[in-house]
This record gives C-alpha cells, structure tokens and sequence, in this order.
C-alpha cells in the first residue's frame, strides 16, 4: 500500500471534512438527530457513554489515544481519558446541545479544527490495520482477487484510489462486525470490495458496488430509522472519489 506524504494527508484531511462537514467548523462537535452519541472530527468518530452499547463501531477514544502519542497537547479534561476510561461526558443530546458553547466543547472543537492531518493519518492507520482482517473474514477462494481490487484502487488511481478505500473504511466500517448488519447483509469495505466489477475502472467499480451496497442496506433497514434520508448525502459522498 502507498504511503501518505504530508501534502496527501493534508489533502486526505479537507477531503474528509468536506465529506462529512462541508468544511463547516460547527460539525466537528455534532450530535446527529436519531443517534445515541456524538459525532466528532472531521470523520465523525463517535464517542459512547459508559456501558453503552451500539451496533457502530465505537471510533473517538482510539483517535484520543493516537493524538496523544503523537504528542499533540490535549485539553485537561480530556488527559484522563487517554489512559483511564474513555467515556463521553453527555448524557443526551440535549445536554450536549445545551453545553455546545461552553468551554470543554470549544477547546474541544479547537483541538479538532487544529489537528486534522493528524486525524487523516489515523484514518490511514486504520485502513492498514483493518486491511489483513478484511482479507482474512475474506472466503478463501475470494482473497486473490480481493487483495487485487485493493491493490488496483491504491496504486492506480493514487492518491483518489487510496482515499477511496481510506474513507469509505471510516465511512462505514469493515464490514466485519456481525452486529452491523441488517437481515443479514453487511454494508462495510468487505462487502464492497465483493461487489466490484473487474471490467470497470478501479474508482468506477468501486463506487458502483458501494451505491449498490448503500442501496441495500436502506432497503433492509428497519422503517422507523428512516435511512433513505441519508441515501442522497451518501451517494454524493461516494461521487467525490472520482474526483481526483
């Protein structure tokens, strides 16, 4: 897999925060409506309360920890966290709407504005850390042509192929955890990377199968979450990686 320079994850970085907050500094302490946590930095990695449990995959705390071993000063009330229990500190989102101008939440949102190349590399470290469990939950006979399709999307379309690959893992997970599924299907990189068509391009196939993927997993959804009002924001989210 390529590696980010600095220019590249600067880049990776606005991409991602364009994604997720139209580079709007307001949303890098969001607290979606319908959801049971917030939504922080620009990738949005959410943050649980304690003992609290959810079919996501729980992302804020990890981030905490890289910021901290890359040395990046962190907010007093927030040290703690790095070694002990990391727990969001609201209880609803009421009370973290109510508090969103207070000062632990603009140091926090001034720690997220300052820090987003750093949060593009863990973005990074993510993907080669989950790339070989992809490949490995992989059926035996599929891993050749899976790890062919990443290695395509990675080198041949650099950097957008890598972005590609890098922010739909952080967009909607591995696809490797049995919880995130919906009457059985999964919505994660697994399942798109299982989905692409050879005879595409690497960047067409891949957002080909990820509609498709997005698609399916509306359809399964339970009624009451409503998801087809996300569909439209997630295909144009997809349609930024042909965009080089």
């Amino acid at each position: 897999m390529p590696r980010l320079s600095d220019e590249q994850a600067t880049w990776l970085g606005r991409q991602v925060f364009a994604n997720e907050c139209r580079s709007q500094l307001a949303c890098l302490t969001s607290w979606n409506e319908g959801e049971d946590f917030p939504s922080l930095g620009i990738g949005h990695f959410i943050w649980f309360q304690k003992n609290q449990s959810e079919i996501f995959e729980e992302t804020f705390p990890s981030l905490l920890r890289f910021l901290a071993e890359q040395r990046v000063e962190l907010p007093s009330w927030l040290l703690a966290t790095t070694s002990a229990d990391i727990n969001s500190p609201w209880q609803s989102r009421e009370q973290f709407y109510a508090e969103i101008d207070s000062p632990r939440t603009q140091q926090l949102r001034n720690l997220l504005e300052d820090t987003q190349r750093e949060q593009a590399e863990f973005i990074v470290l993510r993907l080669g850390a989950s790339i070989d469990k992809i490949l490995a939950a992989a059926p035996t006979e599929q891993r050749t042509d899976l790890r062919h399709r990443i290695e395509r999307l990675a080198n041949e379309n650099k950097p957008a192929g890598l972005y590609a690959l890098i922010d739909y893992l952080h967009f909607k997970g591995s696809g490797l955890v049995e919880a995130e599924r919906y009457q059985g299907s999964g919505w994660g990189l697994l399942q798109v990377l299982q989905g692409i068509d050879d005879e595409k391009a690497p960047l067409e196939g891949f957002v080909e199968s990820a509609q498709l993927t997005l698609e399916r997993r509306v359809n399964n959804a339970p009624s009451e979450r409503r998801e087809e009002r996300w569909l439209q924001g997630w295909t144009n989210r997809l349609n930024t990686y042909l965009v080089n």
